[in-house]
């Protein structure tokens, strides 16, 4: 197993004795305060909003194939990012070009990133002026973050295009129980400095949570310095470091017991270095580079992409009848601002969008069912100079219906239709149906979910200078079907699920000639295809200890027969937590991907192809010790085996590293 030399251990060890120094301290002015303060107990509520809109139980959510990770799951892991937190989600591969902050893709059940769509809130994070139109995980850490919904399978009848794979929404925390304030300091490998605070709480009719972060880390070398079939030296071989502010804040406010007006809003400005490098994977960041490009030992290092983005959302939600019926209408924003410079500081390319998206919904809540209706206004635009747009535009009116149908006390179904009318394409109609059913006395539930998709073509896959419009939208076909059991008091649950996917008129860029490069985007003919299952088996001995073991099978195929690129046709996760001492906790994390398909443009410093991406190991551990309830020392450490491993050609990850933190709260 090669190893990599990436680990740095002189800010780790550093951070470790300054902040035993101040754990110490105030470990004992917090013991003073645990005499004089209660502790108020929190519950958790199993619900979901993102399969109807609105808050169901999880266990009414139908035929879908559902993943909520929890508070608990994200304080215990440690997680710094939403990628690292997905990347545990059965059915979902993540996939990032280099360090902290390059561009991080997420393939579900073997579909393109462009077929996700993620949510932070409810808001949509795809980036209406990148290429697909597909979401960029780089810079979401996990901060505030109280859940993440992954609902797999077409989900378009409410979320209408990109939802055509599933959806993933990133819910924050909404202030409750007495105010709070939060603290945290951590440092560790690279050069990682991180410092967070936040402040949250309820009073009357309001409540309130918000947090901001600052991130620095000094970084690795983005072109892999472990990789010896690359060029290295000069300017393709320094430090490629990362920055990240985030700002993020939720509120609202009972107007009266049946009216409440909420918002929530984050704010994240990054900037991230890059390499000169001929980037043989095809992308540097967001940009293709073309051919390979020879190092300059003496040449200037500033190649970089500076990014700020905006989301926000306020919503009114109304109660009339004693809750018979429920409405709710919202308004959301967001804005995507990418420039990258090359390496002597000059702008190689710019993009903006901003997507403007006015929503309403209502809920009608009979005894046996609930008919949800709602209505919905999405403006997208763009613009990017260096792609040759100006300002491209364009919108969408949605209308769809959703009957939540419940039958006794065992039986689920959940049936929709959606009509969407795209001021270029026209009219489409999507629908899905998705029951379930549970067998009380076995603990067995049985689910299927059928449904269609479409996705229409981004901006700049039309109006780009490699765009088309002509393009017609892709559209695609899903099902799948599982089964869920419980064993022994639910101490032992299992459960498989099966899938297939069929895409059609799919969007890819063509390449027309290779000798000046030229190409454009185009619908490809036939289908392309997805399949696999998705199984865990989860074991809960005790209160302080559970364990999950997660195996993912997934086959792709393009209209030509060939594997998709970076889906691996085997995943396994295991997860084991373990409580002790009522002070501390451990968090093992343990993976193995198998090996995948390169990009058909990656070849080595020769020119020649390189055609498969190797299977690699991956542990992580993380710990804490909390000494009181306002004092935690927590540390990780990352690729603990030290594995070489690469998630696209050429591109470095991190090696063995670790972090050590500390978290006040009051």
């Amino acid at each position: 197993m090669k190893k990599s030399n990436h680990f740095k251990a002189h800010p780790f060890l550093h951070g470790i004795c300054i902040l035993a120094f101040f754990t110490l301290l105030l470990s004992q002015t917090a013991r003073a305060a645990d005499t004089v303060l209660g502790e108020e107990p929190v519950i958790m509520d199993r619900v979901i909003v993102s399969v109807t809109r609105s808050e169901t139980p999880v266990e009414k959510a139908g035929g879908n194939s559902v993943t909520v990770v929890d508070e608990k799951e994200i304080e215990t892991s440690k997680a710094a990012t939403a990628k690292e937190i997905l990347e545990t989600v059965p059915g979902i591969t993540t996939t990032s070009n280099g360090g902290p902050g390059t561009k991080t893709s997420v393939f579900m059940r073997g579909a393109d990133s462009k077929n996700t769509l993620i949510m932070i809130d409810g808001i949509m994070v795809n980036d209406p002026s990148s290429a697909n139109r597909d979401a960029n995980l780089s810079d979401i850490n996990a901060d505030n973050i109280e859940r993440i919904e992954v609902i797999r399978g077409a989900m378009s009848v409410m979320y209408g295009s990109n939802a055509t794979a599933g959806i993933i929404n990133i819910i924050t925390k909404k202030g409750k129980g007495k105010p709070s304030f939060t603290a945290s300091a951590e440092t560790g490998s690279y050069g990682t400095y991180k410092e967070t605070a936040g402040v949250s709480g309820a009073m009357d009719r309001f409540g309130y949570s918000a947090s901001a972060s600052r991130t620095d880390i000094q970084g690795y070398s983005i072109a892999n310095d472990d990789n010896n079939d690359i060029p290295h030296d000069g300017n393709t071989d320094e430090e490629d470091g990362y920055e990240n502010t985030t700002l993020s804040g939720k509120a609202g406010v009972d107007l009266t017991d049946d009216f409440r007006v909420s918002g929530a809003v984050r704010y994240i400005d990054s900037e991230s270095e890059l390499d000169d490098t001929h980037s043989p994977d095809g992308y540097s960041g967001d940009n293709f580079t073309g051919w390979p490009s020879t190092p300059n030992p003496t040449g200037p290092t500033d190649k970089r992409i500076e990014s700020e983005r905006i989301f926000g959302k306020i919503t009114a939600e109304n109660s009339f009848g004693n809750g018979f019926f429920n409405s709710s209408l919202s308004y959301g924003y967001s804005n995507h601002d990418r420039q990258a410079f090359n390496n002597d500081g000059t702008e190689n390319y710019d993009y903006d969008g901003t997507v403007d998206q006015y929503s309403w919904h209502g809920d009608l809540n009979f005894d046996t069912h609930t008919l949800t209706v709602g209505a919905d206004y999405m403006d997208e635009s763009m613009e990017s100079q260096s792609s040759g747009i100006e300002d491209a535009e364009a919108d969408t009116q949605s209308v769809w219906v959703q009957d939540q149908l419940f039958i006794g006390e065992s039986a689920v179904v959940i049936a929709g239709v959606r009509y969407d009318d795209h001021e270029k394409f026209g009219g489409k109609a999507t629908y899905r149906l998705a029951p379930s059913y549970t067998f009380e006395k076995y603990d067995t539930t049985v689910r299927a979910n059928f449904g269609t998709g479409f996705r229409s073509p981004s901006l700049y896959e039309l109006y780009s200078s490699y765009g088309n419009t002509a393009l017609d939208p892709e559209e695609s076909t899903g099902w799948d079907i599982g089964v869920e059991k419980g064993f022994i008091n639910d101490k032992y649950t299992v459960g498989v699920t099966y899938f297939e996917t069929d895409y059609e008129d799919k969007i890819e860029w063509v390449m027309t000639d290779p000798m000046t490069f030229d190409g454009e985007y185009r619908n490809l003919s036939g289908k392309t295809e997805t399949s696999g299952v998705e199984s865990f088996v989860k074991w809960v001995p005790s209160d302080t200890l559970s364990c999950r073991l997660d195996y993912t099978y997934t086959e792709t195929r393009d209209p030509d027969g060939k594997r998709l690129v970076r889906r691996p046709y085997h995943k396994v996760n295991l997860h084991t937590r373990y409580r002790f001492l009522e002070k501390g906790i451990v968090n093992v994390s343990a993976s193995w991907v198998d090996d995948r398909k390169a990009s058909e443009y990656a070849s080595d410093k020769n020119g020649n192809p390189v055609d498969t991406l190797d299977d690699y190991y991956l542990v992580n551990l993380a710990a804490s010790w909390d000494f009181n309830r306002h004092v935690q020392l927590y540390a990780r450490i990352d690729n603990l085996l030290d594995e070489y491993y690469e998630e696209a050609f050429s591109y470095a990850t991190a090696g063995l590293s670790g972090y050590v933190g500390l978290k006040l709260t009051y």
